[in-house]
Formats: structure tokens, C-alpha cells, sequence
């Protein structure tokens, strides 16, 4: 399945667009392993800081792009289709391109990865009078 910005757009919550973009704990191909210094390379490279930029400012800094997750931490840009070195080495345009990538927190991108929901941000609960009593 390629998954792509403009479906989950498509998407009003958090909650669906999490649904969309979840890999239920499989990464995909083999990780980069030893060949870890080619992506460290590929995130300093001035392409993918343009791009970061650009995915940042489309998605206005939010979780998943949801207006009122802003983002006020590290912002991570995740690859909505697993990356493998072969991506870099032959250069795919797709690591590249803005449709492929979103803007999500750490939490959020591990739980995308590893199918950990209890790692997502939490509703905050409207404070009521009365809601410290215990019993």
C-alpha cells in the first residue's frame, strides 16, 4: 500500500489519520544496520533540510498535520512509506518528495512503526468544579 499526503488529508482526526498511516509494528525491509551512515548523510543533506522545511510549514508545525496538535517539541518528519538505503543509494525521488512525508512528534512516530497506541498524546479532559474529590 503507498500511502500518500493527499489521502490522509482526506482524513479529519488524529485518530484516522493515525489509522492510515500505521505499519501495526512492521518497519518494513531491513533497516539501514551498517549502512546507517548513508541515511545519517541523507538527513544533513541540504535536499532533505529544504524539504523538512516545506512538509513542517504545509502540515503548521501539527502532529499528523491536525490544527491544535501543534508540535512544541523536535519535529519529525516521517516517511509515510518505509525508506531503505537502496532509496538513497539510487536516488528515488519519492524520500524527497512532500506527497510521501508528514510532520509528526517522536512519540507519534514510533507508535506508527511500532503499533504502540499508548505511546499517542491523550485528550486533555475539561477541568470541571468538583472533579479533585476523590469518591
Amino acid at each position: 500500500m503507498i500511502r500518500t499526503a493527499t489521502e490522509m488529508y482526506q482524513f479529519d482526526t488524529f485518530e484516522e489519520r493515525f489509522a492510515y498511516l500505521n505499519l501495526s509494528g512492521q518497519v518494513g525491509e531491513s533497516t539501514f544496520g551498517y549502512d546507517r551512515y548513508i541515511n545519517q548523510k541523507f538527513y544533513r543533506s541540504r535536499q532533505w533540510q529544504q524539504t523538512r522545511v516545506a512538509v513542517i510549514a504545509r502540515d503548521l508545525g501539527c502532529d499528523l498535520g491536525v490544527e491544535g496538535l501543534d508540535i512544541y517539541d523536535r519535529i519529525l518528519i516521517h516517511h509515510m512509506n518505509p525508506m531503505v538505503a537502496k532509496d538513497i543509494v539510487h536516488g528515488d525521488a519519492d524520500i524527497l518528495d512532500p506527497e510521501f512525508l508528514v510532520a509528526c512528534t517522536h512519540a507519534t512516530h514510533n507508535a506508527i512503526h511500532y503499533g504502540n497506541t499508548s505511546l499517542l498524546p491523550r485528550k486533555v479532559v475539561a477541568r470541571a468544579p468538583g472533579d479533585t474529590r476523590l469518591w
